[in-house]
């Protein structure tokens, strides 16, 4: 007798934030996805009105279900994405942990790290929910332009590849390109340090810097992105991938970047409360600044740019300030230096 197919996966998406809401999205085209928000408000107007606040002007597939109930998102995965903001993905795992079945795999797509702890947050599961295999999905890739319909790609991290193979196959369409990796360390150093540098990115532009400066600072990023990130056991192919160098260009470079625009208002002169308030997505690069700057403490990595940007997120000195202070730390080789 023949035996049936095996049913699709129930994916379960946690946070209906932009990101969150377009892969629920695309991973409802394939199969059974369930998007938990944390306002009903918003899983009331996903459901009703196929539209979300975080994504303006777009219309969201019959397919996706959205709920402000964790059981009821989570009961029932095979598969777990959290995309969350990094500062809310401890409480919010704690109470989905005894609600998941064993084993099931979690992929993480939030690009912080955790203030206080320093934990990645496949660290974070691992601590939270043990026997869970956890990894990291992370490339250049704006929201908008993704459920628009532009060309993109991303690279999604497993501790096995053969699991990282199978997970890929759930985001990937004509237009979304998923590659595969066991770099999970790689990806998710990548994904959190590069908002801290767009941060960098956006004071230039805010402080009327030309596109030389900004090229030297993207440049520079990148190294010391990596430097750190091979200190900590990733590997260098990474930093040089989709998941370094090409979100690295887009956070730095693209005008819905939410770190350049924090990095812009700064360059412009105007206070972080002030900056804050008018924001209704969060801005990850400004709470993994520090956390950044004390793991390179930890691992003897020096992190200037890291460490100019944490000085005018937190009142200390100004965009300019930070340009001059980067300017006079003393160039040494270009690939071999430890500086600057």
């Amino acid at each position: 007798m023949a035996m049936a197919p095996p049913r699709p996966p129930n994916v379960a998406v946690l946070g209906a934030g932009s990101w969150g809401t377009t892969l629920a999205a695309i991973v409802s085209q394939t199969t059974s996805s369930v998007l938990w928000a944390r306002s009903p408000i918003v899983a009331n107007e996903i459901n009703s009105r196929r539209t979300n606040p975080y994504l303006p002007g777009v219309v969201l597939p019959t397919g996706l279900r959205a709920t402000a109930s964790l059981e009821e998102a989570t009961s029932d995965a095979d598969v777990l994405i959290s995309a969350i903001p990094t500062q809310s993905v401890r409480g919010v795992l704690a109470d989905v942990a005894p609600m998941v079945r064993p084993w099931i795999p979690v992929v993480s797509v939030s690009k912080g790290l955790e203030q206080g702890t320093h934990l990645r947050i496949t660290e974070i599961v691992a601590e939270l929910m043990p026997g869970h295999p956890a990894g990291a999905l992370a490339g250049p890739n704006i929201a908008v332009e993704v459920m628009a319909g532009f060309a993109a790609a991303a690279t999604i991290a497993m501790p096995d590849e053969n699991l990282a193979t199978r997970l890929a196959e759930l985001f990937r369409t004509s237009r979304f390109r998923l590659y595969s990796t066991t770099d999970v360390v790689g990806i998710e150093i990548a994904g959190a340090l590069k908002n801290v540098y767009a941060i960098a990115v956006g004071m230039a532009d805010g402080a009327g810097a030309g596109d030389n400066t900004k090229a030297m600072v993207i440049t520079r990023a990148a190294r010391e992105m990596s430097r750190l990130g091979e200190a900590m056991g990733g590997q260098e192919q990474t930093f040089a991938g989709l998941a370094g160098i090409g979100d690295l260009i887009v956070t730095c470079t693209s005008p819905h970047s939410r770190n350049r625009q924090v990095g812009q208002e700064l360059g412009r002169g105007r206070a972080m409360p002030e900056i804050l308030a008018d924001m209704t997505q969060i801005a990850e690069g400004v709470k993994t600044a520090s956390v950044a700057i004390e793991l390179g403490d930890k691992y003897g990595v020096r992190l200037p740019i890291a460490c100019e940007v944490n000085a005018v997120l937190r009142g200390k000195a100004t965009a300019r300030d930070a340009y001059r202070g980067l300017l006079r730390v003393p160039p040494g080789h270009e690939t071999k230096g430890v500086e600057w």
